[in-house]
């Protein structure tokens, strides 16, 4: 006879997946034109430089769509990822991608120099660094000796 090890958070993660795929395909499946909101993926880090990096997934989106803006210490990424437009919407077999208008907003600590927020956008991913005030960066103190 097998022992089985007992998990109890094991059903309630595999029924939090079906009713995921339940309601997120079941929406999609009655309404062909519709377009389910997509939100890109995002990672924030600090790098040895001192400074925040933010690294956002944008893929099939132009660079021309897409914008940074920074008001009041909040930092905005906004954009759009538009529909192949060479494709009709009976050519398709299927439809997982999620298109239109995305925007995503970040409360900017007080230790971010705003004014040196620099942005590039290479292959597919929006990379923001958010360099830390000179005032912010740790500093070596100096112990004299008596």
């Amino acid at each position: 006879m097998a022992l089985t090890r007992f998990d109890p958070f094991r059903d309630m993660a595999v029924l939090h997946d079906r009713m995921n795929r339940l309601f997120g395909e079941g929406y999609a499946a009655r309404d062909e034109n519709a377009f389910s909101q997509w939100v890109p993926a995002v990672d924030i880090f600090q790098n040895e430089q001192k400074e925040l990096v933010l690294k956002a997934e944008l893929p099939d989106v132009a660079r021309e769509n897409v914008s940074v803006t920074v008001e009041n210490n909040t930092l905005t990424l906004s954009g759009e990822r538009k529909h192949d437009a060479e494709v009709k919407k009976d050519q398709y077999h299927r439809i997982e991608r999620s298109f239109g208008a995305f925007s995503r907003s970040f409360a900017l600590p007080a230790t971010v120099d705003s004014s040196k927020i620099a942005a590039e956008f290479k292959n597919g991913v929006l990379t923001v660094r958010l360099p830390f005030r000179e005032e912010s960066k740790p500093r070596a103190i100096n112990i004299d000796v008596a």
